[in-house]
């Protein structure tokens, strides 16, 4: 049956054009944002674990600011410290030459001055933000360390939360600092200075290994979690990112589909006109 006041043909057509035209609004808004999916409404589940791992990866950069800070504290301290080692052994030499019945005691006692007031600048000056690794008191505040935030975990629906890789201080204030040594105005002075020193390197050598030990680790961590960040970002990528090449293929059918739809909708909206031969 024909009737001029219900067109059919036209209620389908023109729901079809109004589901094409928003497809292809949907194509046009993720190939211009690159995101298949930019709102929970879009897919929910989707939506939801991306914000998650998206706060993951933000509190990851937060994570490598504070590994660099700590590498570069570390890094102060076990320059200071090899220094240290350096300066204990020019002071060794020094010792042995005033072993000798000839040696000039005073002068090597001024250099052996000036070298003690030497490491205990360096065990002082060997601070970055207000953390120094070679004094016994790493931060003023009675800490015997540094604590740096290594990494975050997340176990299942639970809270994030911080874990902490501790840099334990050489503590050469105490080896090297407070230590006073008996000189060398005497070739007895000097040998006993020199077992001194032994002692003194001993302790020296040893912070400087641990710091250098503690910096390696500090550089794999770093390493570790700028990776993880890389495979987080991908993963998020790969769940909402627009396929650019599937949206361009889609771009192009639905336009045609639209050129159709609208050409069906011409059609249909003529039908009725064709009514009035009837009436002829």
């Amino acid at each position: 049956m024909s009737s001029i006041l219900t067109n059919n043909s036209a209620m389908v057509a023109l729901q079809t054009l109004k589901s094409i035209n928003m497809n292809l609004a949907d194509t046009q808004n993720a190939i211009s944002t690159g995101k298949d999916i930019n709102s929970a409404k879009d897919n929910a589940s989707v939506w939801a674990i991306s914000k998650v791992m998206e706060s993951d990866v933000s509190g990851l950069d937060a994570v490598q600011d504070s590994l660099a800070v700590g590498q570069s504290a570390v890094g102060v301290a076990s320059a200071g410290a090899e220094l240290i080692v350096e300066t204990i052994k020019e002071m060794q030499a020094l010792a042995i030459s005033a072993q000798s019945e000839s040696a000039d005691f005073a002068q090597i006692d001024l250099e052996m001055a000036a070298k003690k007031e030497q490491l205990d600048s360096i065990v002082a000056g060997s601070q970055f933000n207000g953390v120094n690794l070679l004094n016994t008191d790493t931060d003023g505040n009675g800490a015997a360390g540094l604590d740096v935030v290594g990494s975050i975990n997340r176990i299942g629906a639970g809270a994030a939360t911080a874990t902490t890789i501790t840099v334990a201080t050489a503590d050469l204030e105490a080896s090297v600092t407070d230590i006073t040594l008996t000189g060398t105005a005497d070739t007895t002075d000097a040998a006993t200075t020199y077992t001194e020193l032994t002692t003194m390197l001993d302790a020296a050598i040893t912070g400087a290994a641990a710091l250098g030990t503690s910096a390696k680790r500090l550089d794999d961590q770093a390493n570790f979690v700028s990776k993880l960040s890389d495979s987080l970002t991908t993963g998020i990528g790969a769940l909402v990112d627009t396929d650019m090449e599937a949206a361009s293929a889609k771009l192009q059918a639905l336009q045609t589909q639209q050129q159709l739809g609208v050409q069906a909708l011409s059609i249909a909206n003529e039908a009725p006109s064709t009514i009035m031969s009837l009436f002829r």
